[in-house]
């Protein structure tokens, strides 16, 4: 799988941290502010989204009277503490950064939530200073499934996309790398297990978590793969 990888890009729910349940949460509890409940569809209609576009979709669907930054900022008010106490590394996935990283693969986080958010979850589990890069679906023009964010990552770290491998839990960031020109390891979650022979089918590995690539590393006294 790291055969010729020069850098490891991470997207962060279900990819690299065990969060993805917590949205439902928020969103049920953001919308009951507003006497609404969680149509069945909302989370098919918003895969991929950025921050920025996801807030936006809210307003205009769901009325909402306040403008998009408020909605934003009440989501990480919301998420924060989770993030900070409640949300663990994938199995694995520390043991597998800290490889990479004797290994001199370069690291980058490539994902649809807040920066306020990925930046509070890479120093709660110790890992600050570990990635090259760190790119929010905000700061390219378009969110997944369109590969802005990964190609931005692939920019930050110096390396050109088909030296990239992804680490991505749902179908529409597997289409972003895949449209980078990147191989794509589809990793299991199951907020999207419904998605799973899709997630087989368009990626280039499939793994239940980290702990499975681990024993397959191997180094020299150099340090090198």
């Amino acid at each position: 799988m790291l055969q010729k990888i020069e850098a490891v890009l991470f997207d962060l729910d279900g990819s690299l941290v065990d969060s993805m349940w917590l949205w439902g949460e928020i969103d049920r509890e953001y919308l009951g502010r507003f006497g609404l409940s969680v149509p069945e569809d909302l989370q098919d209609e918003i895969e991929g989204m950025s921050f920025s576009e996801g807030a936006l979709y809210f307003k205009n669907r769901f009325k909402i009277p306040d403008c998009v930054e408020e909605i934003k900022a009440d989501w990480n008010r919301m998420a924060w503490d989770k993030y900070t106490h409640e949300v663990p590394l994938k199995r694995g996935a520390g043991e597998f950064i800290a490889c990479c990283r004797k290994a001199g693969i370069k690291l980058g986080i490539a994902t649809s939530n807040s920066r306020e958010l990925v930046e509070n979850v890479v120093h709660v589990h110790g890992l600050s200073g570990c990635f090259e890069a760190i790119v929010t679906s905000c700061d390219v023009n378009k969110g997944k499934p369109a590969p802005d964010v990964y190609l931005k990552a692939a920019e930050k770290c110096r390396v050109p996309p088909e030296k990239c491998l992804v680490f991505e839990d749902i179908v529409s960031g597997i289409l972003a790398g895949k449209a980078a020109g990147m191989r794509v390891c589809a990793v299991e979650d199951a907020a999207s297990s419904h998605q799973e022979q899709e997630k087989r089918r368009l990626a280039d590995y499939y793994i239940k978590d980290y702990s499975e690539i681990l024993g397959g590393i191997h180094f020299d006294k150099s340090g090198e793969r």
